[in-house]
């Protein structure tokens, strides 16, 4: 198997989708404002620090999930993609899967983001295979729980090691922005930093691997 992963927040996307699920929730008046976008804010400054705690912030963003159903979630991600999302999704994204398409490669979408929040969104940029931070449900119902392995930093290559389920790789690729996916992009046989951030940037030009700038 060839494999082509991509990471999807600030990668794929021109942002962070489980940073702009929070923001959104506020600005449609659905969560408490200063409580949800001080948490928002704290959560993502550890992210970009590389101290994220998956667990407790994937919770918190499963808190809202578990107070209404499936149907009225699935409507309010859709219009969160049509508000939010389509507008960042970034054309070299779509150039990179379809060229990875077209040599027959498997495309995985591999990220720290909850199921629920990426999977639509990868979905849309033609990618089927996902790994993600897997929120859990129990008869239709979001429990609020992280189920499996948070997809984060060295579990993105735990998760992965569980899709490929003993198949053999025989050349891979992967793509990302950030610094907290050093293991994956070591993993793979070629590296692509995407607008990396200043960490990733560093280490992308001592390991010479390939740096593009997809911004919008």
């Amino acid at each position: 198997m060839k494999l082509a992963l991509f990471d999807l927040d600030h990668t794929l996307l021109n942002t962070d989708s489980d940073y702009s699920w929070g923001e959104f929730l506020v600005n449609e008046g659905l969560v408490d404002p200063i409580r949800h976008r001080q948490m928002n804010d704290k959560f993502y400054e550890d992210y970009k620090a590389g101290q994220l705690d998956p667990i407790a912030y994937n919770e918190f963003v499963f808190e809202f999930l578990t107070q209404h159903d499936v149907e009225y979630l699935t409507d309010l991600h859709e219009s969160f993609m049509k508000k939010v999302i389509r507008p960042q999704m970034r054309p070299e994204g779509f150039n990179a899967i379809e060229k990875h398409r077209a040599e027959g490669h498997a495309l995985v979408g591999i990220t720290a983001t909850s199921d629920f929040i990426t999977a639509p969104i990868f979905r849309e940029f033609g990618i089927t295979e996902i790994i993600a931070t897997t929120a859990e449900v129990i008869h239709g119902k979001y429990t609020g729980k992280v189920i499996n392995i948070p997809c984060y930093q060295k579990g993105k290559l735990a998760r992965l090691e569980q899709w490929l389920a003993g198949r053999s790789v025989t050349e891979s690729w992967a793509y990302s922005d950030s610094f907290n996916d050093r293991f994956l992009l070591e993993y793979a046989d070629h590296a692509i930093a995407v607008c990396p951030d200043q960490r990733l940037t560093e280490l992308a030009t001592q390991q010479h691997w390939v740096i593009q700038d997809w911004s919008l």
